[in-house]
C-alpha cells in the first residue's frame, strides 16, 4: 500500500513561521531597553511582540486559525530552548579576556529570574492564542477588514499580555497599578499606529509568496 505524500509546506507558513521563531527569542532580549516614544514610555520587546502578533494572525487570515494556533504552541519550543541556554552560558566560568563591562553586563541584559520566566511564558501563551482567536472569529467567513480586526486583536491581546505579565513578575514586590497602566497605554496606543498597516503588508505579502 502507497504512503500518501504530505501536503507541501506553503512559502508563505516557512517564512513566517521561521520570523515567528526569531521574534519570540528577541522579545525577551530586547525588553531589556526601555524607550521613549514622544510621551509613551514603553520596553522596546513591544515592538517584538507586534510582530508576533501580526504573524500569527497573518498565518490565521492566510492558513486558518488551527495552524496559527499551532504556530504559537510552537513557539514555546525556541523559547524554552534559548532560556535554558541562557542560564547555561550564565553558569559557565567567563574568560579572564573577555571585556570587563560585559562580564557584569551579560547576565543582567539576557539574565531574568524565575518569577519573570514563568510570568513571560504564562503571558505569552495566554496572549497569542488569545490573538488568534479573536482575529480569527472577527471575520465571521468573510475574510475581510484585516486591518481592523488585526488593531482589534492586538489591542486586546497586548491588554492581557501586560496585566498578566506584571501582575506575575511584580505583584507584592512593587505597586503595579501605575506600571501597568502606562505600558497598557503605550502598547494598545503603538497597536492602532502600527498593526493596521503592518498586518496588511504581511498577508499581502504571503498571498505574494504562494503564488
Amino acid at each position: 500500500m502507497t504512503t500518501p505524500a504530505a501536503a507541501p509546506l506553503s512559502r508563505s507558513l516557512f517564512v513566517f513561521s521561521i520570523l515567528y521563531g526569531g521574534m519570540v527569542c528577541m522579545a525577551g532580549v530586547l525588553g531589556v531597553k526601555q524607550v521613549v516614544l514622544g510621551p509613551l514610555a514603553v520596553e522596546a520587546g513591544i515592538f517584538a511582540f507586534l510582530m508576533l502578533v501580526i504573524l500569527s494572525s497573518a498565518v490565521s487570515e492566510l492558513h486558518g486559525e488551527k495552524v496559527a494556533t499551532g504556530l504559537v504552541r510552537l513557539g514555546f519550543v525556541p523559547l524554552l530552548v534559548s532560556a535554558a541556554l541562557i542560564q547555561i552560558v550564565i553558569a559557565l566560568p567567563h574568560d579572564p579576556g573577555m571585556y570587563p563591562p560585559a562580564i557584569e553586563a551579560f547576565p543582567i541584559v539576557v539574565g531574568q529570574g524565575a518569577r519573570m520566566m514563568i510570568a513571560g511564558l504564562i503571558s505569552y501563551g495566554t496572549s497569542q492564542t488569545l490573538n488568534v482567536f479573536i482575529f480569527s472569529k472577527l471575520s465571521r467567513g468573510e475574510g475581510k477588514l484585516v486591518w481592523l480586526r488585526g488593531m482589534i486583536a492586538s489591542v486586546v491581546s497586548q491588554i492581557v499580555d501586560t496585566v498578566l505579565f506584571i501582575t506575575i513578575s511584580f505583584l507584592g514586590e512593587r505597586p503595579i497599578l501605575d506600571l501597568m497602566v502606562g505600558q497598557m497605554i503605550a502598547k494598545v496606543v503603538l497597536s492602532i499606529v502600527l498593526v493596521p498597516p503592518l498586518i496588511s503588508a504581511v498577508v499581502a505579502l504571503g498571498r505574494r509568496l504562494d503564488r
